[in-house]
């Protein structure tokens, strides 16, 4: 099985936008542990996410912690965009711009992973 679990949620938004972010982490997590091919991306006000996942004291860091190893990035135009591009780097998360719909700055390509037959979990 191969899952992208983008996060697009915005973590300013308070509990809905937290159980999104715990829950797509779980998923991300149990397919690990399943042994299933498993991408994470933050796009849209989701590029805030890292720099907050990554403060020790935060809820979700441990479960983070835990699928650390399978965020591939984070789209850079929309990092741009929300003023996420500082934290992004402070916490290690690449910026994508494989998608240049967006011009010269590019966005994470969503589109890759339907052409290449994943299923694509949204939070």
């Amino acid at each position: 099985m191969k899952t992208a679990v983008i996060l697009i949620s915005d973590p300013k938004a308070g509990e809905e936008a937290l159980a999104r972010a715990f829950n797509a982490l779980a998923v991300a997590a149990e397919g690990k542990q399943a042994g299933d091919e498993v991408e994470v991306s933050f796009i849209g006000t989701g590029t805030r996410w890292p720099e907050q996942l990554s403060k020790i004291t935060h809820p979700a860091n441990a479960l983070y912690n835990e699928v650390r190893d399978l965020v591939v990035g984070a789209s850079c135009a929309c990092a741009a965009v929300f003023g996420a591009t500082e934290g992004l780097e402070a916490s290690g998360v690449p910026e994508k711009k494989d998608n240049t719909a967006a011009g010269p700055t590019g966005l994470l390509s969503l589109r890759r992973y339907l052409a290449d037959g994943w299923q694509v979990l949204v939070f």
